[in-house]
């Protein structure tokens, strides 16, 4: 059992390990929808102006980094455009296998970051984001979010 001052953070990293590794009340998380992707699929655009899997898993790589970092005091606003999603250069299998390791690792990183978040920091504001509203807490269930859009978006480019 997590300790009193680590209920809440404990919650948000088990929805981010939900949302990424599986066993998600809404269904098929992230990994498992990626499983079998292969480089020639990932890399594809089956629909006019939608970015790529690969974009979308750059993508969630990218602002699950800017979470963890904006969570040690950084104030990251945006991204520029080739950061928010970065250009695939190199299509191959093993280019897109260290990828997913990408993804995998920047993940880890996030979910160690918020468990060992202090709960009574949820509800300050994030550094460099203007509104009250744009809590710790807010960012946080905001990356669980995140994900499960676009593993949404991942799912439906897989059957097209």
């Amino acid at each position: 059992m997590p300790k009193a001052d680590k209920l809440e953070p404990t919650r948000i990293a088990d929805q981010l390990r939900r949302a990424f590794d599986g066993q998600a009340w809404h269904g098929d998380s992230l990994l498992e929808i990626l499983k079998g992707v292969t480089a020639a699929q990932a890399s594809a655009h089956p629909v006019k102006n939608a970015h790529s899997i690969w974009e979308l898993v750059l993508h969630i790589a990218a602002w699950d980094g800017v979470a963890r970092r904006r969570m040690t005091g950084v104030p990251v606003k945006e991204l520029s455009a080739k950061k928010n999603f970065p250009p695939v250069t190199d299509t191959s299998n093993a280019a897109w296998t260290k990828t997913l390791e990408h993804l995998h690792q920047v993940h880890v990183e996030l979910v160690a970051a918020v468990e060992k978040f202090p709960e009574k920091s949820l509800l300050h504001q994030v550094p460099g984001k203007k509104g009250a509203h744009y809590t710790f807490y807010y960012m946080l269930h905001g990356i669980v979010q995140h994900e499960l859009y676009h593993a949404g978006q991942i799912a439906l480019l897989k059957k097209v």
